[in-house]
Protein backbone atom coordinates (compact mmCIF):
# COMPACT_ATOMS: atom_id res chain seq x y z
CA UNK A 1 0.00 0.00 0.00
CA UNK A 2 1.24 3.48 -0.89
CA UNK A 3 -0.86 5.95 1.10
CA UNK A 4 -1.59 9.66 0.72
CA UNK A 5 -3.53 11.97 3.04
CA UNK A 6 -5.65 14.61 1.27
CA UNK A 7 -7.28 17.53 3.02
CA UNK A 8 -10.64 19.11 2.24
CA UNK A 9 -10.99 22.76 1.31
CA UNK A 10 -13.37 25.57 2.09
CA UNK A 11 -17.00 24.76 1.38
CA UNK A 12 -17.06 21.41 3.18
CA UNK A 13 -17.32 22.93 6.66
CA UNK A 14 -20.45 22.20 8.69
CA UNK A 15 -21.83 23.01 12.13
CA UNK A 16 -20.97 20.18 14.52
CA UNK A 17 -17.64 19.36 12.89
CA UNK A 18 -15.22 17.85 15.37
CA UNK A 19 -17.66 17.59 18.28
CA UNK A 20 -17.54 13.79 18.54
CA UNK A 21 -13.73 13.84 18.31
CA UNK A 22 -13.64 16.49 21.03
CA UNK A 23 -15.76 14.36 23.34
CA UNK A 24 -13.75 11.17 22.76
CA UNK A 25 -10.13 12.30 22.45
CA UNK A 26 -8.47 14.64 25.01
CA UNK A 27 -5.61 15.42 22.61
CA UNK A 28 -8.11 16.59 19.98
CA UNK A 29 -9.92 18.69 22.60
CA UNK A 30 -6.61 20.32 23.53
CA UNK A 31 -6.21 21.65 19.99
CA UNK A 32 -9.71 23.15 19.92
CA UNK A 33 -9.38 24.59 23.42
CA UNK A 34 -6.11 26.37 22.72
CA UNK A 35 -6.29 27.32 19.04
CA UNK A 36 -4.38 30.61 18.46
CA UNK A 37 -7.34 32.58 17.10
CA UNK A 38 -9.33 35.63 18.22
CA UNK A 39 -12.72 33.89 18.46
CA UNK A 40 -14.21 30.87 20.23
CA UNK A 41 -13.31 28.19 17.69
CA UNK A 42 -14.90 25.34 19.63
CA UNK A 43 -18.23 27.14 20.03
CA UNK A 44 -18.36 28.18 16.38
CA UNK A 45 -17.55 24.68 15.10
CA UNK A 46 -20.00 22.91 17.39
CA UNK A 47 -22.87 25.41 17.57
CA UNK A 48 -22.49 27.77 14.63
CA UNK A 49 -24.16 29.87 13.41
CA UNK A 50 -23.53 28.37 9.98
CA UNK A 51 -23.45 31.81 8.36
CA UNK A 52 -20.48 32.81 10.52
CA UNK A 53 -18.72 29.46 10.16
CA UNK A 54 -18.95 29.89 6.39
CA UNK A 55 -17.14 33.24 6.44
CA UNK A 56 -13.64 32.79 5.06
CA UNK A 57 -11.85 34.27 8.06
CA UNK A 58 -13.53 31.72 10.35
CA UNK A 59 -13.80 28.71 8.04
CA UNK A 60 -10.09 28.43 7.40
CA UNK A 61 -8.76 28.13 10.98
CA UNK A 62 -11.69 25.88 11.93
CA UNK A 63 -10.92 23.49 9.08
CA UNK A 64 -7.21 23.54 9.91
CA UNK A 65 -7.84 22.76 13.58
CA UNK A 66 -10.01 19.80 12.59
CA UNK A 67 -7.37 18.54 10.14
CA UNK A 68 -4.55 18.89 12.67
CA UNK A 69 -6.52 16.98 15.28
CA UNK A 70 -7.40 14.09 12.99
CA UNK A 71 -3.87 13.91 11.58
CA UNK A 72 -2.44 13.64 15.09
CA UNK A 73 -4.88 10.83 15.93
CA UNK A 74 -3.88 8.90 12.81
CA UNK A 75 -0.19 9.33 13.64
CA UNK A 76 -0.86 8.12 17.17
CA UNK A 77 -2.27 4.95 15.62
CA UNK A 78 0.86 4.51 13.51
CA UNK A 79 -0.90 5.46 10.26
CA UNK A 80 1.49 7.65 8.24
CA UNK A 81 1.29 8.58 4.56
CA UNK A 82 3.94 8.56 1.87
CA UNK A 83 2.56 11.79 0.36
CA UNK A 84 -0.07 14.47 1.00
CA UNK A 85 -2.04 17.20 -0.72
CA UNK A 86 -4.87 19.54 0.14
CA UNK A 87 -7.43 21.53 -1.81
CA UNK A 88 -6.70 25.24 -1.40
CA UNK A 89 -6.54 25.90 2.36
CA UNK A 90 -6.16 22.12 2.81
CA UNK A 91 -2.65 22.46 1.38
CA UNK A 92 -1.56 24.01 4.68
CA UNK A 93 -2.80 20.96 6.58
CA UNK A 94 -0.89 18.74 4.15
CA UNK A 95 2.24 20.70 5.01
CA UNK A 96 1.49 20.24 8.71
CA UNK A 97 1.23 16.49 8.14
CA UNK A 98 4.63 16.60 6.40
CA UNK A 99 6.19 18.34 9.40
CA UNK A 100 6.66 21.77 7.81
CA UNK A 101 4.47 23.67 10.31
CA UNK A 102 3.72 23.28 14.01
CA UNK A 103 0.09 23.03 15.17
CA UNK A 104 -0.09 26.63 16.30
CA UNK A 105 1.65 27.96 13.21
CA UNK A 106 -0.61 26.24 10.70
CA UNK A 107 -3.80 27.38 12.47
CA UNK A 108 -2.64 30.98 12.96
CA UNK A 109 -1.33 31.17 9.38
CA UNK A 110 -4.58 30.04 7.77
CA UNK A 111 -6.44 32.45 10.07
CA UNK A 112 -4.31 35.25 8.63
CA UNK A 113 -4.86 33.85 5.13
CA UNK A 114 -8.64 33.87 5.58
CA UNK A 115 -8.64 37.49 6.75
CA UNK A 116 -6.35 38.51 3.88
CA UNK A 117 -8.59 36.81 1.32
CA UNK A 118 -11.69 38.52 2.73
CA UNK A 119 -9.91 41.86 2.63
CA UNK A 120 -8.74 41.33 -0.97
CA UNK A 121 -12.35 40.63 -2.02
CA UNK A 122 -13.83 43.62 -0.22
CA UNK A 123 -15.72 45.92 -2.58
CA UNK A 124 -15.37 43.66 -5.61
CA UNK A 125 -18.42 42.66 -7.66
CA UNK A 126 -17.23 39.10 -8.11
CA UNK A 127 -18.45 35.59 -8.71
CA UNK A 128 -17.48 31.96 -9.20
CA UNK A 129 -19.30 29.40 -11.34
CA UNK A 130 -18.93 25.63 -11.59
CA UNK A 131 -18.88 24.48 -15.22
CA UNK A 132 -19.84 20.87 -15.88
CA UNK A 133 -19.24 18.78 -18.97
CA UNK A 134 -16.75 20.96 -20.84
CA UNK A 135 -13.05 20.34 -21.42
CA UNK A 136 -10.48 22.82 -20.16
CA UNK A 137 -9.39 24.03 -23.61
CA UNK A 138 -12.91 25.07 -24.60
CA UNK A 139 -13.52 26.72 -21.23
CA UNK A 140 -10.25 28.63 -21.53
CA UNK A 141 -11.48 29.86 -24.91
CA UNK A 142 -14.71 31.10 -23.28
CA UNK A 143 -12.71 32.90 -20.59
CA UNK A 144 -10.44 34.52 -23.17
CA UNK A 145 -13.45 35.86 -25.08
CA UNK A 146 -15.20 37.09 -21.92
CA UNK A 147 -12.08 38.84 -20.59
CA UNK A 148 -13.05 42.04 -22.42
CA UNK A 149 -15.60 42.49 -19.60
CA UNK A 150 -13.09 41.99 -16.80
CA UNK A 151 -11.03 39.36 -15.03
CA UNK A 152 -12.21 35.76 -15.47
CA UNK A 153 -10.02 32.69 -15.03
CA UNK A 154 -10.33 28.95 -14.56
CA UNK A 155 -9.62 28.73 -10.85
CA UNK A 156 -10.24 25.04 -10.14
CA UNK A 157 -9.48 22.01 -12.30
CA UNK A 158 -11.24 19.55 -10.01
CA UNK A 159 -11.71 16.45 -12.15
CA UNK A 160 -12.71 15.58 -15.72
CA UNK A 161 -15.85 17.51 -16.59
CA UNK A 162 -15.84 19.67 -13.45
CA UNK A 163 -14.12 23.04 -13.64
CA UNK A 164 -14.69 26.32 -11.80
CA UNK A 165 -14.27 29.84 -13.15
CA UNK A 166 -13.99 32.99 -11.08
CA UNK A 167 -13.33 36.71 -11.29
CA UNK A 168 -15.36 39.84 -11.89
CA UNK A 169 -19.06 39.00 -12.07
CA UNK A 170 -19.87 40.39 -15.51
CA UNK A 171 -16.97 38.51 -17.08
CA UNK A 172 -17.75 35.30 -15.18
CA UNK A 173 -21.40 35.43 -16.25
CA UNK A 174 -20.42 36.00 -19.88
CA UNK A 175 -17.89 33.16 -19.79
CA UNK A 176 -20.64 30.90 -18.44
CA UNK A 177 -22.91 31.84 -21.35
CA UNK A 178 -20.14 31.15 -23.83
CA UNK A 179 -19.34 27.85 -22.12
CA UNK A 180 -22.93 26.72 -22.67
CA UNK A 181 -22.68 27.66 -26.33
CA UNK A 182 -19.53 25.52 -26.52
CA UNK A 183 -21.32 22.49 -25.07
CA UNK A 184 -21.19 22.76 -21.26
CA UNK A 185 -23.95 20.69 -19.65
CA UNK A 186 -24.49 23.04 -16.71
CA UNK A 187 -23.13 26.27 -15.26
CA UNK A 188 -23.88 26.72 -11.57
CA UNK A 189 -23.08 29.99 -9.75
CA UNK A 190 -21.44 29.29 -6.39
CA UNK A 191 -22.09 31.05 -3.10
CA UNK A 192 -18.67 32.48 -2.36
CA UNK A 193 -17.36 35.69 -0.84
CA UNK A 194 -14.52 36.31 -3.26
CA UNK A 195 -12.85 35.53 -6.59
CA UNK A 196 -10.56 32.94 -5.03
CA UNK A 197 -7.57 31.56 -6.95
CA UNK A 198 -7.59 34.39 -9.46
CA UNK A 199 -5.20 37.30 -9.88
CA UNK A 200 -7.68 39.47 -7.96
CA UNK A 201 -6.31 37.75 -4.85
CA UNK A 202 -2.86 39.27 -5.33
CA UNK A 203 -3.20 41.46 -2.20
CA UNK A 204 -3.75 38.27 -0.17
CA UNK A 205 -0.63 36.77 -1.77
CA UNK A 206 1.33 39.87 -0.77
CA UNK A 207 0.06 39.63 2.82
CA UNK A 208 1.06 35.97 2.98
CA UNK A 209 4.50 36.69 1.53
CA UNK A 210 5.14 39.23 4.29
CA UNK A 211 3.92 36.78 6.93
CA UNK A 212 6.06 33.94 5.60
CA UNK A 213 9.20 36.03 6.24
CA UNK A 214 8.46 35.64 9.97
CA UNK A 215 8.12 31.84 9.85
CA UNK A 216 10.52 28.92 9.84
CA UNK A 217 9.71 26.20 7.30
CA UNK A 218 10.93 22.76 8.36
CA UNK A 219 11.91 20.19 5.70
CA UNK A 220 9.09 18.00 4.38
CA UNK A 221 9.10 14.44 5.73
CA UNK A 222 7.45 13.27 2.48
CA UNK A 223 6.31 14.93 -0.77
CA UNK A 224 3.44 17.38 -0.75
CA UNK A 225 1.67 17.90 -4.08
CA UNK A 226 1.10 21.62 -4.59
CA UNK A 227 -2.10 23.10 -6.04
CA UNK A 228 -0.44 25.58 -8.35
CA UNK A 229 1.79 22.90 -9.90
CA UNK A 230 -0.44 19.83 -9.89
CA UNK A 231 2.51 17.94 -8.46
CA UNK A 232 5.42 18.04 -5.99
CA UNK A 233 8.12 20.68 -5.68
CA UNK A 234 10.85 20.87 -8.27
CA UNK A 235 14.35 22.29 -8.17
CA UNK A 236 14.19 26.03 -7.58
CA UNK A 237 10.76 25.96 -5.89
CA UNK A 238 10.29 27.14 -2.32
CA UNK A 239 7.29 26.51 -0.08
CA UNK A 240 6.67 30.21 0.68
CA UNK A 241 6.73 31.11 -3.02
CA UNK A 242 4.36 28.26 -3.92
CA UNK A 243 1.89 29.23 -1.17
CA UNK A 244 2.00 32.89 -2.19
CA UNK A 245 1.30 31.84 -5.78
CA UNK A 246 -1.40 29.34 -4.76
CA UNK A 247 -3.87 31.88 -3.37
CA UNK A 248 -3.92 33.83 -6.64
CA UNK A 249 -3.64 31.09 -9.27
CA UNK A 250 -5.46 27.96 -10.40
CA UNK A 251 -5.85 24.81 -8.30
CA UNK A 252 -4.77 21.87 -10.49
CA UNK A 253 -6.46 19.13 -8.50
CA UNK A 254 -7.11 16.75 -11.39
CA UNK A 255 -3.42 17.04 -12.30
CA UNK A 256 -2.49 16.33 -8.69
CA UNK A 257 -4.54 13.13 -8.73
CA UNK A 258 -2.94 11.97 -11.97
CA UNK A 259 0.53 12.76 -10.64
CA UNK A 260 -0.15 10.76 -7.48
CA UNK A 261 -1.38 7.83 -9.52
CA UNK A 262 1.74 7.98 -11.69
CA UNK A 263 3.88 7.83 -8.53
CA UNK A 264 2.13 4.66 -7.38
CA UNK A 265 -0.24 6.08 -4.78
CA UNK A 266 -2.93 3.43 -4.50
CA UNK A 267 -4.81 4.53 -1.34
CA UNK A 268 -5.96 7.95 -0.11
CA UNK A 269 -7.59 9.13 3.08
CA UNK A 270 -9.61 12.34 2.81
CA UNK A 271 -9.53 14.30 6.07
CA UNK A 272 -12.30 16.82 6.61
CA UNK A 273 -16.09 17.07 6.46
CA UNK A 274 -17.69 15.55 3.39
CA UNK A 275 -16.36 13.36 0.58
CA UNK A 276 -15.74 15.85 -2.24
CA UNK A 277 -12.10 14.89 -2.76
CA UNK A 278 -12.92 11.18 -2.76
CA UNK A 279 -15.42 11.96 -5.51
CA UNK A 280 -12.75 13.70 -7.58
CA UNK A 281 -10.45 10.70 -7.18
CA UNK A 282 -13.16 8.27 -8.25
CA UNK A 283 -13.84 10.31 -11.41
CA UNK A 284 -10.15 10.80 -12.25
CA UNK A 285 -8.33 7.68 -11.03
CA UNK A 286 -10.94 5.07 -10.05
CA UNK A 287 -8.31 2.42 -9.33
CA UNK A 288 -7.13 4.37 -6.26
CA UNK A 289 -8.88 3.18 -3.11
CA UNK A 290 -10.46 6.03 -1.14
CA UNK A 291 -11.40 6.49 2.51
CA UNK A 292 -12.71 9.57 4.29
CA UNK A 293 -12.66 10.76 7.89
CA UNK A 294 -15.47 13.09 8.88
CA UNK A 295 -16.48 11.57 12.23
CA UNK A 296 -14.87 9.66 15.09
CA UNK A 297 -16.63 6.53 13.84
CA UNK A 298 -14.95 7.08 10.46
CA UNK A 299 -11.58 7.30 12.18
CA UNK A 300 -12.02 3.95 13.93
CA UNK A 301 -13.20 2.32 10.71
CA UNK A 302 -10.35 3.73 8.60
CA UNK A 303 -7.66 2.85 11.15
CA UNK A 304 -8.97 -0.71 11.31
CA UNK A 305 -9.07 -1.01 7.52
CA UNK A 306 -5.60 0.43 6.96
CA UNK A 307 -3.99 -1.65 9.69
CA UNK A 308 -5.56 -4.70 8.07
CA UNK A 309 -4.01 -3.75 4.72
CA UNK A 310 -0.60 -3.31 6.33
CA UNK A 311 -0.59 -6.89 7.69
Amino acid sequence: MKLAFVYAGQGSQKVGMGKDFYQEFPQFAEIFNHAPVDFDLKKLCFEGPEEQLSQTRYTQPCMAAFAVGVTDLLYQEGIRPQAAAGLSLGEYSALYAAGVFSRGTVISTVALRGKAMEEAARGLDCGMTAVLGLDREKLQSACDRAAELGVVQICNYNCPGQLVIGGEKAAVDRAGELAKELGAKRCMPLKVSGPFHTKLMRPAGDALAAHFKTLAFAPMAFPVYFNCKGGPMERGDTIPALLERQVQSSVFWEDTIRAMEAEGIDTVVEIGPGKALCGFFKKTAPAIKTYHIDTAADLHSVVSALKGEQL
